[in-house]
């Protein structure tokens, strides 16, 4: 575990120090935010604090390097996990910052997002099995693997970029998802007796130190945001560590049933059920209308949430919730044998939640006067004319 913490220290630490620079490079690039009809800002705000996270990503990389129990697993040679994050993750930063200064077509952001898919299979980040309900592995070969992999890798980048639209929205939701997939894979292996270094673990704690050290300044009100440079990055360390994880473990070693094994498989849905869902919706709303799936519009989840009252920080905070409670749930289920004391006790805290969430802003409107923001203004909250990330 020492050697965990001090990698996600290490991410943290240069990506929280990083960000302030990169504003004001950010500012004088010319990478900025600007205001738009659907957008719920009033101010341009730096963008490219993806840059950022991605220097904490090559410093975690160097200083798993120099302990020695890291360095085996960077020396893998079935998965060259160092390699394949700075390359894949150097070509998405790129095409970002391209991105979030002149606004990269649809098609050259995808192109870039199936080569960083290739890269992860080049070196053997690759979906190479899928657990049956008999509990015998499915070995997948190339001609269904290598296309599942990149399904995978664009889907998960996607539905993090879509949710990219309220101050520390996306990162606080990866970082939840981080924390979960290291929980899961290091817990786990502890508990049946194998090895906690791997490839998907390291990827894990990378991913939440990154988003740890980035959260502070992208908070509402945000002084930077992560940029396309950002939510490509971090949802591509997260289906890195999701593809690194399925099949890890051999179901006839798990002390828990079958279930642990379809873990990764489920994790990645169940905390990102929100970006996916609101991605899908979007996708089917805008086909409805005749319009492109990528034209973009004001009808997200997190939009729908201001307007049922919530300020912008609550809505965050709601999402971040959900996010939570699902991952919790699913890892609660992996490691506890009474499963139906798991699914009540979860069930119980989604009512509450759901019940808080929903008396809240009736409150408010019945008050007859918003919640001041922070800047304590009464019937306006300051962090909503912060400019985020359009989406």
């Amino acid at each position: 575990m020492r050697e965990y913490l001090l990698t996600i220290l290490a991410a943290a630490l240069v990506s929280y120090l990083l960000t302030p620079a990169v504003r004001r490079f950010a500012v004088w690039f010319g990478a900025q935010a600007v205001p738009r009809d659907r957008d719920v800002h009033v101010i341009p705000t730096p963008r490219l604090g993806g840059l950022a996270m991605f220097g904490g990503m090559v410093a975690a990389l160097i200083v798993a390097s120099g302990l020695p129990e890291m360095r085996k697993v960077l020396a893998d040679s079935d998965i060259s996990v160092g390699r394949a994050l700075l390359l894949s993750g150097g070509l998405i930063v790129l095409i970002g910052i391209a991105d979030d200064r002149w606004e990269v077509d649809a098609l050259t952001k995808f192109a870039g997002q199936v080569a960083a898919a290739g890269i992860f299979i080049m070196q053997g980040i690759q979906i190479y099995v899928i657990p049956l309900p008999n509990g015998e592995p499915l070995s997948l070969p190339p001609g269904y693997g290598v296309p599942l992999t990149v399904f995978v890798v664009v889907a998960t980048i996607n539905a993090v970029n879509f949710i990219d639209g309220l101050d520390g929205l996306a990162a606080g939701v990866v970082g939840i998802a981080a924390l979960a997939l290291f929980s899961y894979a290091y817990i786990l292996s502890k508990v049946n007796g194998v090895t906690t270094l791997s490839s998907a673990t390291l990827t894990a704690a990378v991913l939440f130190g990154m988003c740890a050290g980035f959260l502070p300044h992208n908070f509402s009100p945000a002084r930077i945001f992560m940029g396309d440079t950002g939510s490509m990055l971090i949802g591509l360390l997260l289906s890195g560590s999701t593809i690194t994880l399925t099949g890890r473990f051999d179901p006839v070693i798990l002390a828990n049933g079958l279930f642990p094994f379809y873990v990764p498989l489920l994790l990645i849905p169940a905390v990102a059920a929100v970006p996916f869902m609101d991605m899908l919706l979007a996708v089917w709303r805008r086909t409805n209308q005749g319009r492109s799936p990528f034209s973009p519009d004001k009808q997200h989840l997190h939009h729908r949430l201001l307007e049922l009252g919530h300020s912008t920080r609550r809505a965050v905070l709601i999402m971040y919730f959900w996010v939570g409670l699902l991952a919790s749930g699913l890892i609660g289920l992996t490691l506890f044998d009474h499963a139906w004391k798991t699914l009540g006790v979860t069930l119980v805290v989604a009512i509450a939640g759901m019940l808080l969430m929903l008396a809240t802003p009736w409150r408010r409107r019945r008050g007859g006067a918003a919640e001041p923001g922070p800047g304590g203004h009464g019937d306006k909250d300051r962090s909503a004319e912060r400019p985020r990330m359009p989406v």
